[in-house]
């Protein structure tokens, strides 16, 4: 027995025919069928069980009370006349003696059907989410997502790390993202943040001692919501090794994650088995034009600079052109102009394009154009008849990252050209350690600043001297991509105060700017720390992955909407001026400028 029933929603079978029962739950449906005759659907969390009313009596009890109302039904079970198969509990039927009226649904009318809760605008599901999870598909997300975190706990265990929580409450820190700040009661004009990351934590807990640490992190960072990002809060794997280099890392999570993806994936049957190939970053930028590269696509981008100048077409003159070559692709003028449109939407950049007809002729878009290299292209793109290429050009940032977004497009639009039912994996490793910034103009961080530079002191040192570009030098850093999503993020840290000064004088930092930023780290590195490493797979975007979603919303239990608000809390929210003036706070109205 649980609590206050015999058997759940989803328990009941054929052999219990003629047992007295008590089951609990929704009302989800009413049927009616003559005056005293009714099918009653009652659902709970684990299922749905047909109740068939057959006197005045129960009909009576069942009209007086609305749908989404909980109650209680004590009755025999039998066999039903007209079974369900597509149901565990359709074989048989309760017919009530008793119903009684738990919770009552105060509306007659509901925000939506709840087993068609998702067709609701997302608004509304947001702010009736508590119905919105009574839909057992939107419920199916959140029970697949419990039981990814335990496995994920028990296979990190299984591999020696200990789970070590680390605060909530800390320092703001320049990590990338803007902070959630929270005002200090007792320390007027001083701030705790929230974490956007647990990184110097589980940094210091290496030179504590700890061996292997990991959590299942929240992370807050106040920025723009994603289809694969939600604002405010997420949740990660974090991790960290002492004593260890990038295989070690990279070895521990294959080994945690493809079991994962094998057991809770939808397509578990198809997943890179480790070791997941390493593709180093400039390498995907060049193939790819992402560090985020889809690989069930089999679409590469060719570099056909040389080949493009002196052509009389302008948007190529002076720059490098980057194009993708691609059979099969048959759409009309129309889909093609399409494509293009829907490239410069999310670019900002122009494509063009040309195809290769059945007689072996360049035609449609720039083809007058390409004619004088006519046999050139078509050996360098590896062009047959029926071919499409697209290309892009600008700058060589600029005309990578175009001609990366027309290959993921032009990728699924192509069947032929993208296996979408598998689970492609892959490591992006050797990133920039610096970047020039956009708004700056100046040498900045490419990522983490807290990564150890390819090459340590000495390599840092021969960009002091100027003896090579700062913009060459490497981290030893390394992302987890799936299927054209970043999944994981993760380094070799700089564990060497000499080398972490100098990496930040690159950037116009000193050892006291150092000092300050980041006092507990650089102070327990002057403490002897051990050479560590790390990385954080991000649990949301996983499970968005395992499940087929296309929006994280949905594999979280309450999640904010895109301008980062709770609507069913009402978060965030305004508060009383005591509250304020304890914090000693003062609010004032924005000038209009």
């Amino acid at each position: 027995m649980m609590q206050s029933r015999t058997h759940t929603c989803g328990e009941l079978r054929l052999e219990d025919a003629g047992k007295q029962v008590r089951i609990v739950g929704w009302m989800e449906n009413v049927r009616e069928v003559g005056s005293n005759f009714a099918f009653v659907v009652v659902r709970d969390f684990y299922g749905t069980t047909q109740v068939v009313v057959e006197t005045e009596e129960m009909m009576k009890a069942v009209k007086a009370i609305n749908k989404e109302s909980t109650i209680a039904v004590e009755g025999v079970v039998r066999e039903r006349a007209s079974k369900n198969p597509k149901l565990p509990t359709g074989e048989i039927e309760v017919v009530p003696e008793k119903i009684e009226l738990l919770g009552r649904c105060r509306y007659n009318e509901l925000p939506f059907e709840i087993n068609r809760s998702r067709d609701a605008d997302e608004a509304t599901r947001l702010k009736y989410r508590f119905l919105d999870l009574r839909n057992p598909a939107v419920k199916k997300n959140i029970i697949l997502r419990c039981q990814v975190v335990a496995e994920l706990r028990r296979l990190m265990t299984e591999h020696g790390f200990l789970e070590i929580t680390t605060p909530i409450l800390t320092a703001s820190s320049p990590e990338g993202a803007r902070d959630y700040l929270v005002p200090a009661r007792k320390h007027p004009g001083k701030f705790y943040a929230l974490p956007q990351a647990p990184q110097q934590f589980k940094q210091l807990l290496m030179t504590s001692g700890f061996d292997r640490y990991f959590q299942i992190a929240p992370c807050f960072r106040d920025e723009d919501a994603r289809g694969d990002r939600t604002p405010g809060e997420f949740y990660q794997l974090d991790m960290e090794m002492a004593f260890a280099e990038q295989n070690d890392v990279l070895a521990v999570l294959e080994d945690v994650l493809v079991p994962v993806f094998e057991k809770y994936g939808l397509y578990g049957d198809r997943v890179t088995p480790a070791p997941f190939r390493r593709i180093p970053y400039l390498e995907a930028m060049e193939r790819y034009g992402t560090d985020k590269p889809d690989l069930r696509i089999d679409l590469e981008i060719r570099d056909v600079t040389a080949l493009a100048q002196g052509l009389g077409f302008a948007p190529f003159e002076g720059n490098t052109v980057k194009a993708v070559p691609v059979s099969g692709f048959t759409a009309t003028r129309k889909q093609i102009d399409k494509l293009c449109a829907d490239v410069e939407v999310q670019t900002a950049q122009k494509t063009c394009w040309v195809r290769l007809d059945e007689n072996g002729e360049l035609v449609g878009g720039i083809a007058k154009f390409l004619q004088p290299v006519k046999e050139q292209l078509i050996e360098a793109l590896g062009l047959t008849p029926g071919s499409f290429a697209g290309f892009a050009a600008g700058k060589l940032a600029v005309a990578q990252k175009t001609a990366g977004v027309l290959r993921t497009k032009l990728g699924q639009l192509c069947p032929e050209h993208m296996d979408k039912e598998q689970y492609q994996l892959c490591w992006i490793v050797d990133f920039p350690m610096y970047e020039i910034g956009e708004e700056s103009g100046e040498l900045e961080f490419c990522h983490n600043p807290f990564s150890m530079p390819t090459g340590g002191l000495d390599v840092l040192l021969k960009a002091e001297r100027g003896e090579i570009d700062p913009l060459t030098i490497m981290a030893e850093q390394y992302d987890l991509v799936c299927n054209g999503y970043e999944s994981a993020s993760g380094a070799v840290r700089n564990h060497d105060p000499e080398i972490m000064i100098k990496a930040f004088e690159l950037v116009r930092l000193g050892e006291e700017d150092v000092k300050k930023k980041f006092p507990a780290m650089y102070n327990a590195f002057c403490y002897g720390a051990p050479p560590h490493a790390g990385a954080a797979p991000g649990v949301d975007r996983i499970i968005m992955l395992l499940t087929g979603e296309e929006s994280i919303r949905e594999v979280i239990t309450f999640p904010m909407n895109q301008k980062a608000q709770d609507v069913m809390m009402g978060a965030p929210s305004e508060v009383t001026q005591k509250q304020l003036d304890e914090l000693h706070i003062a609010v004032t109205e924005k000038e209009e400028e």
